[in-house]
């Protein structure tokens, strides 16, 4: 053999490694790219598992809260206890009452207009709005705080956004002017702060000063009575009005009475 055919072995040789380590290299990313495409096949699985087991959860959450809102609306009670013969007496009164108060007739309150009527605030809006927004004064509808103010009597302003949670509840609100006294206004806050005629309905001052004007009652009015969408002023406090506003527009009404409110989770505890 000649020297120039002796020298073309190696390279022969060498070239075959070259292909069997190209083979090898190729088969091994191919195998690479299986367990890299079986890796997240497995991961889309996993991620579709953990969707659909927290779809399920919330509609499992979803289907609880409709058992129990409808329960609730089936079983709620739909009138108070009878009325007392001091109760009757103060419903016959309500009339001439108030003439002698100076009330106006009860005024339907349209919806808020700047967000949903029902929004939650640091939910569907991010913060307070201003009173000022709001379409009355005192607010009787419209973005509210999540927690509902609690029935009651209160010798200090409680926060406002809380109580239009409690107005959406189905309570009724009688506000007062802070620099108001006398024998009425003890009236006012001795019969409604018995635990027995106070479900429902919350008595306070009206004083919100970083509020501007809107968070004062409206001028020369010393009492304002507000349910969900309705309100009444008057120039004087009067019980016999009072009463007669809580009687009608906060849920529930006294047994054989009348509810005359809309308020959207009537009766629902504050």
């Amino acid at each position: 053999m000649s020297a120039k055919g002796r020298k073309r072995r190696p390279t022969i040789r060498a070239s075959s490694r070259q292909q069997r380590a190209r083979q090898t290299n190729t088969e091994d990313e191919k195998r690479e790219r299986r367990e890299e495409a079986r890796k997240y096949r497995e991961a889309l699985r996993r991620k579709g598992a953990r969707r659909r087991h927290y779809r399920n959860a919330a509609y499992a959450l979803i289907a609880v809260g409709v058992i129990g809102a409808l329960m609730y609306v089936a079983t709620r009670p739909k009138h108070g206890p009878a009325t007392t013969s001091q109760e009757r007496t103060l419903l016959a009164q309500a009339d001439s009452e108030a003439t002698a108060a100076g009330c106006g007739p009860v005024q339907t309150i349209p919806q808020y207009s700047g967000a949903s009527d029902r929004a939650h605030i640091g939910a569907q809006v991010a913060s307070p709005p201003p009173l000022s927004s709001y379409p009355s004064t005192p607010p009787a509808s419209g973005p509210h705080d999540p927690s509902p103010q609690g029935a009651g009597v209160y010798s200090s302003p409680p926060p406002v956004y809380s109580t239009i949670h409690s107005l959406e509840h189905g309570a009724a609100i009688i506000w007062y002017e802070p620099s108001a006294s006398g024998a009425e206004l003890e009236k006012v806050t001795g019969f409604f702060g018995d635990p027995a005629n106070q479900d429902h309905v919350i008595v306070a001052p009206y004083d919100y000063p970083d509020q501007g004007s809107a968070g004062k009652l409206p001028a020369g009015k010393q009492m304002v009575l507000v349910a969900w969408h309705h309100m009444r002023e008057c120039s004087q406090l009067s019980l016999a009005v009072a009463f007669d506003f809580a009687a009608h527009y906060r849920f529930p009404p006294p047994a054989g009475g009348s509810y005359r409110g809309d308020a959207p989770e009537q009766g629902v505890p504050i």
